[in-house]
């Protein structure tokens, strides 16, 4: 689903209906993802496990890929809800995925009621590995 990005309420609305298709029989904890181009369009992502546990692929990354696919590279802000009435932080494995487009990623935390957090990418991972650690 390619949107626009129109508000943060409306990013968190879609991350959350993007929830709805996850695939998680395993753990029951669906999770869905709303990546921001640079262009504003909107990529979402869910959860999807396997039976073979390190098969399976968040819902950050989920979003990610299928915006590089489209041929983006430049992320500004991600929406990320669960079920749960916590905000659940992404993952290291999401963190680092993010990291290799944008430091400076705006990152929402949601959860069940829609409610969310700011944060960045950075706050969230301040000593990255990058292809700048590569020079």
């Amino acid at each position: 689903m390619v949107l626009e990005f129109t508000n943060i309420e409306e990013l968190v609305r879609i991350a959350s209906q993007a929830k709805e298709n996850a695939y998680c029989p395993y753990s029951n904890f669906r999770v869905g993802a709303a990546l921001v181009t640079e262009s504003g369009e909107i990529y979402t992502g869910c959860n999807v496990e396997n039976a073979c546990y390190p098969v399976g692929n968040c819902a950050e990354r989920t979003a990610i890929v299928k915006a590089v696919s489209e041929g983006h590279r430049l992320f500004k802000a991600i929406a990320v809800i669960t079920d749960k009435a916590a905000k659940i932080m992404p993952c290291g494995l999401c963190r680092q995925s993010l990291i290799e487009f944008s430091k400076d990623l705006v990152v929402y935390i949601a959860s069940v009621d829609l409610t969310f957090r700011v944060t960045t990418l950075s706050e969230l991972l301040p000593h990255g590995f990058t292809a700048e650690d590569l020079n």
